[in-house]
């Protein structure tokens, strides 16, 4: 699940790429439809928290795609 000593990987994700490519959505727009605050979203956005599964699916039904479609594990 983790990195070769057991770490945990570093949650990357697509949402600004993504929200741009949906009409240069801004994130308190995208944080209003998923039900978190702006500045929840702007830290998922910049990796520095992973967002819980439930947020996670919702930030992909908003752009119609899958979860791996939005976020990526990447190895530590």
């Amino acid at each position: 699940m983790g990195g070769a000593k057991g770490q945990p990987g570093k949650v990357t994700n697509m949402i600004r790429v993504l929200r741009f490519s949906s009409g240069e959505m801004t994130q308190q727009e995208l944080a209003d439809r998923v039900g978190v605050s702006r500045q929840t979203l702007n830290a998922i956005e910049l990796g520095k928290y992973a967002p819980s599964l439930d947020v996670a699916f919702r930030i992909a039904r908003e752009f119609d795609r899958p979860v791996d479609g939005v976020f990526r594990l990447e190895d530590a």
